[in-house]
């Protein structure tokens, strides 16, 4: 008789929406990289550590309360430090994405404008559905881009992300079109959101619209298209660790 072990089916849902997370397409591209302080592709001894050890589901909260929410106890996977709505982290995050893909979409010729639509919409409203606003993008209509960071260890979509890879992607590219669609049609925008989870897998319209860039890029810059996928998703994922690695570390 042969016995299997199969450790993915025996873990607990949480552990396994991190094991369907770091196993998906460019998720690991931060540990590809060969450091290059000059590039921005680094990070520091003790940022590399901590992410190392969340990365690979290590307990990191150290027993602590969360230094900037203390009614809060610090998860051991790290979901409250990523997710934690006081101290600033998580628009930091948000923000340093936004500029790293803004940078890219410059190499490619791209006309970019950020942050756009507040008090465009009728109603006054100043919401803004547009991260990043794409002139002449798709068959000449301006696209609107927005980011979102979401994690897998949601409680509320915990089972689902445990079960399916994608799944809280998915649902956040669907809620996402709910709230800007109509908001950008008036404007005749085209709609694009990008959701990108905690451990650096991409939805599937992110990750299409990623490689539109990465084939930009490789025309603009006369580079293999892997080549400027590579140099794109690597940028992405060292800019999304670092900032996961930031905010848990002002926690602990």
């Amino acid at each position: 008789m042969t016995f299997v072990f199969r450790p993915f089916d025996r873990s607990s849902p949480a552990n396994k929406a991190r094991l369907l997370s770091v196993s998906a397409p460019h998720a690991t591209s931060w540990l590809s990289v060969i450091p290059s302080t000059s590039q921005g592709l680094h990070l520091d001894p003790i940022e590399f550590r901590v992410a190392v050890k969340w990365w690979l589901g290590l307990d990191i909260s150290q027993g602590s309360q969360c230094a900037f929410c203390p009614a809060h106890s610090l998860d051991p996977l790290g979901h409250h430090a990523l997710t934690c709505k006081c101290g600033g982290d998580a628009v930091l995050r948000h923000n340093a994405l936004r500029d790293t893909l803004v940078h890219f979409l410059h190499r490619a010729h791209a006309s970019v404008q950020v942050e756009v639509g507040a008090g465009l919409f009728p109603d006054h409203s100043q919401s803004r559905p547009a991260d990043i606003l794409l002139q002449n993008w798709n068959l000449g209509r301006p696209v609107a881009l927005d980011i979102s960071v979401v994690s897998p260890l949601n409680p509320s979509t915990l089972a689902e992300a445990g079960a399916t890879f994608g799944a809280v992607l998915e649902a956040t590219e669907s809620r996402k079109h709910q709230a800007n669609d109509e908001k950008c049609s008036a404007l005749g925008w085209v709609s694009t959101p990008l959701a990108v989870d905690s451990y650096g897998a991409w939805g599937k319209e992110a990750t299409l619209f990623l490689a539109q860039v990465a084939a930009r890029l490789s025309i603009h810059k006369s580079l293999p298209k892997s080549q400027a996928s590579f140099d794109l998703f690597s940028n992405l994922s060292i800019c999304l660790i670092r900032a996961n690695a930031r905010a848990i570390l002002r926690r602990v």
